[in-house]
């Protein structure tokens, strides 16, 4: 018996942002509620004769898995790749996992393809590379190749756009490590949209996590990110891959931050810093000492914090200038901090402390390019303010760190100790810190600094003049 299937083609409305898909067109996706994120696209429906009973797996020709008991998996230090580049390790959670799926992310020319085309260097010692770009040609990259100084033997480079020639060049070649610039420029001539689209870059992703996990081989994907700085595409690419990672920074400035929001294989709180150079990326292995290497001399509105970055402590220049303003409205301005946490402290300092701000504009910056997320950059931030309406000038060797409160108090903070050595390493002699922090201290002998702990906001600005 012959049965004919037919195939009919159905138009749908695919969001550029979430992926949700609808049979009308709305102004604003009922998935997500963003306006006008919704694409015409052509899906092909196959259609047929139905079968009466429920399908089961022996029918359709599905074979069973046998599970395997999780105390007989095995897992060993040789399933990690080093990439030769320390910070880039330390994000990764200790290397690149065999098998994994990673996506790397940022800004253009923020140096994501001058980051991976340096580490083909180290792994192409021990491990075969594949070097897959669709933005630029073979010459391109040979020449970026030299300037970086990466003359591995075991790099290979090609210019393929189509995702099902990509894994069959996988499939063929047998790699470790699997590099593709970019998802963006990947299609699958099966779906009739263009290259960029949501359903092309889903389904190319897909495909790439299929031989990723099937054959375990390691691969690295180049995402480009919106005006909006998300990445761009579907969300689902997130939540396909193992590790998400953000290239950080400035263009103008020559320091990148590398971050991970979401990691399987580790931590999502460590952060690597390189700085940039006609080489490629150097890595900065003490960020602190970078960060307030050019500090101003008798300046006030300037004061030290001290933040964690996952397991390490970081040292940052925080600055604040507090001018009279010219508008009805004065403005207030926060580069590298929460522009929200920035208006609260300024009420607590009006209303707890005495001080105003109403007529006055406020610009607050973190030198360097870093964003500080964590509260316990608020006494700086507090301290700095202070420093800058009254014009007293903050001593260079003083640091402080603390969350404050809405009524004024200073609220403890973890990892006091290793706060306190990287600040006595880099010279300081004052740390101001929560008074209730003082009990996790074990040996306050051992740190050569004067450690004064303070309950309310008030308390602070007295320990400055001690």
């Amino acid at each position: 018996m012959v049965i004919t299937v037919a195939i009919k083609s159905k138009t749908i409305y695919v969001c550029s942002q979430c992926g949700g898909e609808t049979s009308k067109w709305f102004g604003r996706c009922p998935e997500c509620g963003e306006w006008n994120t919704l694409e015409e696209q052509v899906k092909n429906v196959v259609t047929g004769p139905k079968k009466s009973g429920m399908s089961t797996g022996a029918s359709s020709g599905a074979k069973a898995v046998e599970p395997q008991n999780i105390h007989n998996i095995t897992f060993g230090d040789e399933d990690r790749y080093s990439t030769g580049l320390g910070e880039l390790d330390r994000v990764l959670g200790g290397g690149i996992v065999k098998g994994s799926l990673v996506l790397l992310s940022g800004e253009p020319g923020i140096g994501k393809s001058t980051l991976l085309l340096q580490i083909c260097e180290y792994l192409g010692r021990e491990q075969k590379v594949l070097y897959i770009t669709g933005e630029e040609s073979e010459k391109q990259i040979k020449v970026r190749a030299l300037r970086l100084q990466v003359e591995s033997q075991n790099l290979y480079v090609a210019t393929i756009t189509d995702a099902q020639t990509i894994v069959d060049t996988i499939l063929r070649q047998c790699p470790d490590i699997v590099i593709v610039d970019s998802i963006q420029t990947m299609h699958v001539d099966s779906i009739p949209s263009s290259s960029g689209s949501v359903s092309q870059v889903r389904e190319s992703t897909q495909l790439l996590m299929r031989v990723a996990k099937e054959q375990g081989i390691s691969i690295f994907i180049v995402g480009h990110v919106n005006k909006d700085g998300a990445i761009a595409g579907p969300k689902v690419l997130e939540h396909m891959v193992d590790a998400v990672l953000y290239f950080e920074g400035e263009r103008n400035l020559s320091y990148r931050i590398l971050r991970a929001v979401k990691n399987r294989y580790g931590s999502t709180n460590e952060i690597g810093v390189f700085e940039m150079h006609d080489t490629g990326l150097i890595e900065v292995e003490n960020p602190s000492q970078m960060l307030l290497s050019d500090r101003p001399q008798n300046v006030s509105g300037t004061c030290v914090a001290c933040v964690m970055e996952g397991s390490r402590p970081i040292l940052a220049e925080i600055q604040a200038l507090v001018s009279k303003s010219g508008f009805a409205a004065p403005r207030r301005t926060a580069t590298g901090f929460d522009y929200n946490r920035t208006s609260l402290l300024i009420a607590v300092l009006e209303k707890r402390a005495g001080f105003f701000f109403g007529t006055l504009d406020v610009y607050l910056n973190v030198v360097g390019g870093l964003r500080l997320d964590e509260p316990a950059a608020d006494l700086a931030v507090a301290l700095a303010l202070m420093s800058s309406v009254t014009d007293k000038v903050i001593d260079q060797s003083v640091a402080a760190f603390g969350e404050v409160g809405l009524a004024g108090e200073i609220r403890a903070v973890t990892s006091i100790e290793q706060r306190l050595t990287e600040a006595s390493r880099l010279g300081l002699t004052k740390c101001i810190i929560p008074k209730r922090s003082l009990r996790s201290i074990k040996n306050p002998e051992k740190y050569p600094m004067d450690i004064i702990g303070v309950s309310y906001i008030g308390e602070a600005f007295k320990a400055l003049s001690r």
